[in-house]
Order: structure tokens, then C-alpha cells, then sequence
């Protein structure tokens, strides 16, 4: 099994498809168990994102610690009722049977075939390309923290680390970088705990009453975005489920696989803020007071998201090339690849024009902990809150009790709260953080 997601993308192997169009089982027929499917969950929504979660702390307070915990929750049973969404009873036996294998299949039904792709692909799209922009985004932060005095500023680093991402559209398979993702997420894992010692040696300076049962209704929307999409993960479980051995697993192991990323979370954000306080920034690593360690800790951090963006960037340019570049009468678009497996020259300038874009809007909305916020607020309760309880309701409701539906509308209220008040503060938030510009 090969990890592959820092937010909503997962691969089983060098030529599988992604998120958008990852229909059908594992090629050659490969299943994983059900603790390697617990691996690629965890690996899903505890990536290097989890750096943003004590400035989260810092907005929200206590309620950011419940919500890391409520929303946990909410996105492990909008997971298992997204699943079950894929089945139907066997008219005969009355067993449950599958009969759809991927979100866009569950989001045909529901919306009708050419809306429910176009509605998913777009949301998946949107979450992809941000994500790539996140990537970049935090390269900045991180060697701008690392160097705080230096000749570079935030976007001078973003544009210098952008130069290293260009070569990527040279490439034909993920293959080789996804090999590198399990160690990347193995370092990630390692800096956690470096950066959890660390907190642990200033206990005796915590401080303990610097969290607040006050919620801070202006910053708080932010702090709940970048929650939520820390926890997206439902994009991929159509196709994990899928090749389990054994599917009847599945719902254990979700319920641990986000017990311990709950747990995880809600501790790393806690004590982080109990060390750094209210000096608490967007990244946490920026907050090591020795220049040399959080110099090392963030370059290593810095590789970890180069190393990370072909990914997402990859699952992009595959549905947009699914949407625009298969030829007529399909699309506008003809093929970019020659009849031989090699991109053709525009085709090479269309994907470098998409890390370009990436790169620029990195450069524009320079924001990391807001911009993950709004794309939480966004793209997250759609694909996490919304859209999975939405189907299942349409698809099972006659078999739900009063107390099924009633949750379920819940979420999808909290859904719509979050995805409207998040999407206005924190768009209010960057148009205030354009305004007085960035802090390096």
C-alpha cells in the first residue's frame, strides 16, 4: 500500500486513478487489510496540516478542542453512511450488495448523471488545486520563519521553492514519488514528536489558564474551517473500502482510525498552546525559539510538502484533463498525450501552466491558516457534511428511524452554519490580511 493524500487523494499504485475518477477495485486484483487501510486513513487526515492546529487552539480556546474531537466524530459517520450508500439489498436474498463504487457514482444517482459528476469533480478540483497552493503556501511561512531576518521575504521563498515543483510536469508516473510518501509521512511523525518533547520539557511554563472558554465569534469560523479539512477524508473511502479483504471491517476500522487522530489532534493543539500561549503562530514549528532547530524542523518540513505536491497537483491535472482534454466531440479540448505515452509540447505547457497557477496564487493569498480555513469552510463540509447525508437520505431514508433522519439533518445543518459563516469570515479575513500585507 502506497499513502498518498495530504488532504483528499489516495493512490494504490503507480498507474491508479485519483479521487475523481478512481472507480473499480485495485489494479490486479490487490487488497489491503484492514489495519493498512487504517494507515491510509490516518495517513489522510493527519498530514503536515496538523501544524496549523494549535493557532487554532488560540482562536477558538476549548471549543476549538471539542470541535477537533465533534467533528471527528461527524466525519467518521458521514464515512460509514457514505458506504453505505454504495450498497443495495439483493433482491432475493435480501443481502446487501454493491452496486456503485466511488463518490461520483453515488453523486450520479442523487444529482443525475451529468450534474452529480460535474458537481463532484468541480468540488474535488477546487479542494486539489488549494491544496497545491497550501503546499506552497507553508514553504513560504516555514523558511521565512526559519530565516526571519534574511535578504528573502514570505514570497520570495514561496517563488524560490516554486522552482523546484516546475519539473514535476516533465513526469509521466507517480510511481517514483509516491514511494517516497510513506517516508515522508514517517519524518512528518518523527517532527511530531520532537515538537510534542519539546512542549513537554516546558511543562513547568504552561500556561494553563491562557485557554479560554470565550469563544471569539469573529475568528473562530477560521478556526473551524481548518478542523474540518483536516479531517477530509471521504472522497477516497468508496475506493479503500473497496479493497479491503475483509469490507466487514470497515466501520472499525474508521471508528479507530479517527479515535486516534481525535486524540492526537486535541492533544497536539492543547499542550502546543499551553507552551507558546498567545505567541502561538499559523505553523507551530515557527515557535522553536533555538534559530538552528526550528531551522532544521522546518526544512524538513519544506521537503515533506515539495515532496507532497505531485499528489494533488497529479489528481488535478487528471480530472481537468478528464473534463477538457479527451477530444472532440467529448470535449473542446484534443489530447495531450501522443499515441506513444509522451505529453505533447502544449500539453507540457498546460501542466506547467497549472503549477505556474498554483505558484501565483500562493504568492497572491499568502495566508496559510485563513486560506486552509476558507477551503474547509468550503470544500470540506460539502464533501464531509453535507453531500454524504444528503445521499444517504435520499438513498436509504425509507429504511432510517425518526432518529437517524434527525441527525443526519443536523449534520447537514451544521454543514450549511459552517460552510456559510466560515466561507464569510474567513474571505473577510484575507481580504484584511491582503490589505495590511504579511508579517515578514
Amino acid at each position: 500500500f502506497i499513502p498518498s493524500r495530504q488532504g483528499s487523494v489516495q493512490s494504490f499504485g503507480s498507474d491508479s486513478t485519483f479521487a475523481g475518477g478512481c472507480e473499480g477495485e485495485a489494479p490486479g486484483g490487490a487488497k489491503i487489510n484492514e489495519y493498512q487501510a487504517a494507515w491510509n486513513v490516518t495517513n489522510a487526515i493527519q498530514g503536515m496540516f496538523i501544524v496549523s492546529l494549535p493557532f487554532a487552539v488560540l482562536r477558538g480556546g476549548y471549543w476549538a478542542i471539542i470541535a477537533m474531537v465533534g467533528i471527528a466524530h461527524i466525519c467518521c459517520y458521514t464515512g460509514k453512511i457514505l458506504v453505505q450508500c454504495l450498497y443495495e439489498p439483493d433482491p432475493q436474498t435480501g443481502e446487501p450488495v454493491r452496486v456503485r463504487d466511488s463518490y461520483v457514482s453515488i453523486a450520479k444517482v442523487c444529482f443525475g448523471k451529468k450534474i452529480g459528476a460535474r458537481v463532484v469533480s468541480i468540488a474535488q478540483i477546487i479542494e486539489l488545486l488549494m491544496t497545491c497552493i497550501l503546499y506552497v503556501v507553508v514553504c513560504g511561512d516555514l523558511m521565512a520563519g526559519s530565516f526571519p531576518d534574511g535578504a528573502l521575504d514570505t514570497r520570495s521563498w514561496m517563488m524560490l521553492c516554486g522552482i523546484f515543483l516546475l519539473p514535476l510536469a516533465f513526469l509521466k508516473s507517480l510511481h517514483h514519488v509516491s514511494l517516497l510518501s510513506f517516508w515522508c509521512t514517517m519524518a512528518h511523525l518523527l517532527i511530531n514528536a520532537i515538537i510534542v518533547g519539546y512542549c513537554l520539557l516546558e511543562i513547568g511554563d504552561w500556561g494553563w489558564s491562557k485557554v479560554k472558554w470565550r469563544m471569539d465569534f469573529e475568528n473562530f469560523p477560521i478556526s473551524l474551517g481548518v478542523i474540518v479539512f483536516s479531517y477530509t477524508s471521504q472522497i477516497f473511502l468508496p475506493t479503500l473500502e473497496g479493497n479491503m479483504e475483509d469490507r466487514s471491517k470497515f466501520n472499525w476500522m474508521l471508528d479507530w482510525s479517527h479515535i486516534a487522530a481525535a486524540a492526537f489532534k486535541a492533544l497536539f493543539g492543547y499542550i502546543c498552546f499551553l507552551t507558546f500561549q498567545n505567541d502561538t503562530q499559523q505553523v507551530i514549528t515557527n515557535n522553536l525559539h533555538s534559530p538552528g532547530f526550528k531551522g532544521l524542523v522546518n526544512f524538513c518540513l519544506v521537503i515533506k510538502a515539495v515532496l507532497s505536491y505531485p499528489l494533488p497537483y497529479f489528481a488535478a491535472c487528471e480530472l481537468l484533463e478528464r473534463a477538457f482534454f479527451r477530444g472532440k466531440p467529448k470535449t473542446i479540448f484534443p489530447v495531450v498525450w501522443e499515441l506513444d505515452g509522451e505529453l505533447k509540447v502544449w500539453g507540457l505547457a498546460w501542466r506547467l501552466t497549472v503549477i505556474l497557477g498554483t505558484i501565483m496564487m500562493a504568492i497572491f493569498i499568502p495566508h496559510f491558516s485563513i486560506l486552509m480555513g476558507f477551503i474547509g469552510s468550503f470544500t470540506g463540509t460539502m464533501l464531509s457534511f453535507i453531500w454524504p447525508c444528503y445521499f444517504h437520505l435520499k438513498l436509504k431514508g425509507h429504511l432510517l428511524d425518526q432518529k437517524q433522519r434527525a441527525y443526519n439533518y443536523f449534520i447537514i445543518f451544521l454543514g450549511v452554519l459552517f460552510c456559510v459563516v466560515g466561507i464569510y469570515d474567513s474571505g473577510t479575513a484575507l481580504i484584511h490580511a491582503f490589505e495590511i500585507g504579511l508579517p515578514f
